[in-house]
């Protein structure tokens, strides 16, 4: 029957025919997965997340290093200002361009050219003695980061099974927490300088690992590569695995999409495409407007206007905490499900929200000071511990898994293009908003927390345990 199906589907069947039916049929492609036989899977991923740990690392380099950049370059706050913030610009530029760029050189053209780009940024930064070299730098960096934010999580998508995929494609955020939390630590030890090099490590070892993990077998299937999306497929799954039933329901869901024209950024608001562009949209609008970035560049300041004398043992407890949480909310993913997770996640960073504004409440009223410190401290561990269990993690998940093929370049970097806007936007906006008023401002994240549980509970679908065609088939039905 799958021979069948290959005749119908390809032109030159005899190229896919031979091997499968040389192959004997020992276990189908998604048992075999189960009984272990997946090292190929998790040698591709941890590949891939080195890219996310890059990610982390650029992010958490301008913490721990402003004091020192500051006093050996003689940069104004301004100068560093904008050396903070420019990795976002770049970001945006790459978010822009990931999506065609993965579609025309590969997944793993695109990491590796992501690669290049951060490693060229950290040198910069190493060998800056001005600061426009300095925001060259970053700039580059920015751009990798850019791309790595998109196609980390779609290459793991595409050759996860789907029994795994969930859990695999949460270490893409684990390793972003993990990257920022290690330059944070790092930066504490050692110099600026220093550490700069060693932002160029996971992009090495990305490298490195390229060579020794396949393509994704979807986009090899995209662009017509038989022979190649077969070998991909079957070293993905093991020698044994009996590839043929999910090989042909993606040549399947390819081949229904070849006839399709060309994609653009305004054909996404067609019909047909409307639902998931609203998930995927909504979800990274929800993350960020949740105050993510507000509250996690500025823990310290929060935790010093609470009444600390120092942030740094909270900014401390707030960046550990983040790792093991992760690490909880990727074993979860593939058992409790997306939806639970976002909405459990959400309710606990809207309880967060309430706490630290609280906190702020009562120290504007003098009152019941000595419980101000305890309620700021526990609103923020509340919070990131809800985001990291779900909203970190989840959102990029269903992102990577809910665009057919033929739009998900577009598709993405649209997504990701609104999750770096809306990083900037909070980012920027939270010192205002703080003094204006500290408890609005908590209180107007805790409303965005809010919001976004009656949105995953009436907009977005459940992806466990699915394949990513049966996904996208439930998008169009």
């Amino acid at each position: 029957m799958a021979i069948d199906q290959y005749k119908d589907l390809e032109n030159g069947p005899q190229e896919l025919e031979k091997p499968f039916i040389q192959q004997p049929k020992i276990a189908d492609s998604e048992e075999e997965c189960e009984n272990g036989s997946i090292f190929m899977v998790l040698l591709s991923t941890c590949v891939a997340v080195c890219g996310s740990f890059e990610f982390g690392s650029c992010v958490g380099y301008s913490s721990p290093t402003q004091a020192a950049i500051r006093e050996d370059l003689n940069l104004s706050l301004s100068q560093f200002s904008t050396f903070g913030s420019i990795i976002t610009i770049g970001a945006m530029i790459g978010a822009i361009t990931s999506g065609r760029i993965a579609d025309f050189i590969g997944r793993k053209g695109a990491m590796r050219m992501s690669a290049v780009f951060c490693i060229t940024g950290w040198l910069a930064v190493y060998f800056s003695m001005e600061s426009w070299t300095l925001d060259i730098g970053r700039f580059c960096t920015g751009y990798g980061i850019g791309i790595f934010s998109f196609v980390v999580p779609v290459f793991i998508a595409e050759i996860a099974p789907k029994n795994l995929r969930g859990g695999l494609a949460t270490l893409n955020q684990l390793m972003i927490v993990c990257g920022s939390s290690v330059a944070y630590v790092l930066g504490t030890v050692v110099t600026w300088r220093t550490l700069a090099l060693t932002g160029v490590l996971p992009c090495v070892l990305l490298l490195v690992g390229l060579f020794f993990v396949p393509e994704s077998p979807r986009w090899l299937a995209k662009v017509g590569l038989s022979k190649q999306f077969e070998l991909a497929l079957r070293k993905l799954r093991g020698k044994n695995a009996d590839v043929s039933q999910e090989a042909a329901e993606i040549l399947a869901s390819i081949d229904s999409l070849q006839d399709l024209p060309k994609v653009r950024m305004i054909d996404l608001f067609d019909a047909k495409y409307l639902r998931p562009v609203i998930v995927g949209v909504g979800l990274m609008v929800f993350q960020q407007f949740g105050g993510i970035n507000g509250i996690g560049f500025y823990s310290s300041e929060t935790f010093v206007a609470a009444g600390f004398s120092s942030g740094k043992i909270g900014t401390i407890a707030y960046a550990t905490i983040q790792v093991p949480i992760t690490v909880v909310g990727a074993t979860l993913m593939d058992k409790s499900g997306r939806r639970p997770l976002l909405m459990v996640s959400a309710t606990g960073t809207c309880l967060g929200c309430i706490l630290t504004g609280a906190s702020f409440f009562l120290k504007g009223q003098a009152l019941l000071l000595e419980w101000v410190p305890i309620l700021a401290v526990s609103g923020i561990l509340v919070y990131i511990s809800a985001f990291s269990i779900g909203m970190g993690a989840v959102p990029w998940v269903i992102m990577s898994e809910i665009f057919p093929i033929h739009v998900k370049g577009v598709a993405g970097s649209l997504v990701v293009l609104v999750n770096w806007l809306g990083a900037w936007a909070v980012s920027y906006t939270f010192n205002f908003l703080m003094s204006w008023s500290s408890t609005g401002t908590f209180s107007i994240y805790a409303g965005f927390c809010a919001l976004t549980v009656l949105f995953v509970a009436k907009i977005v679908p459940e992806t466990k345990g699915k394949t990513l065609e049966e996904i996208q088939a439930s998008f169009n039905s």
